[in-house]
């Protein structure tokens, strides 16, 4: 089975790498810092499963699997995160992702993962479960604004809370800079924000950003 690896951290990679390969019947066939390189290489080496993370430069983990799913649509994805924010699970599942673990249970889970998603079945562990069904039970509610939020307006919504200009959202998402403005006032009408210092504050509030 030849996995590919994106992760913007190495010492995350070189973790991840030891532990498929420990396993005789997968191979790492490439490994990726970031999701521009991470897609770059899905199209050169075709793999059977892509594990990714979700907070990476330039394309980040939610665009990946979209883009990725656009060339393979039945490539297998395994979301590793340290996102534990049922946001982040929602959106991902909501993306194309077939398994979410976090990078606390990766050492327990991943090969577990990779397997079960292999088959064609899902895999989430109890508590993202929990989790995912709790932000169904909540969509819509005041509990749950971030829901009201396409995942295209997540997406612009974070980089506006980190500081990126709508020029630099706009190449990294590979559109317009006014298709960005047009999502960012439609996130503060949604959300009944009035600037981006109070997305910033809304971003932190939600556990969008750390």
């Amino acid at each position: 089975m030849k996995i590919l690896l994106a992760d913007d951290h190495s010492i995350v990679l070189d973790g991840l790498r030891r532990i498929i390969e420990d396993c005789e019947d997968m191979e790492v066939m490439a490994e990726a810092p970031d999701g521009a390189r991470a897609l770059e290489a899905a199209l050169r080496e075709k793999p059977d499963l892509a594990v990714i993370d979700i907070s990476m430069p330039d394309i980040d983990g939610l665009e990946l699997i979209t883009r990725l799913l656009s060339h393979y649509p039945e490539l297998p994805i395994v979301v590793l995160t340290v996102h534990e924010d049922r946001q982040y699970m929602f959106r991902a599942v909501q993306a194309g992702a077939m398994g979410y673990i976090t990078k606390r249970s990766a050492s327990e889970q991943l090969v577990q993962a990779i397997r079960k998603v292999q088959a064609g079945k899902r895999f989430f562990p109890e508590e993202v479960a929990e989790a995912l069904a709790l932000q169904l039970s909540r969509r819509g509610s005041e509990q749950d604004l971030p829901g009201l939020l396409s995942m295209r307006e997540l997406q612009v919504l974070k980089r506006l809370a980190l500081g990126s200009t709508n020029q630099e959202i706009a190449e990294s998402y590979n559109i317009s800079v006014k298709t960005v403005d047009t999502h960012r006032q439609r996130i503060l009408k949604k959300l009944g924000l009035r600037n981006n210092a109070e997305i910033s504050r809304f971003a932190y509030q939600h556990r969008i950003i750390e």
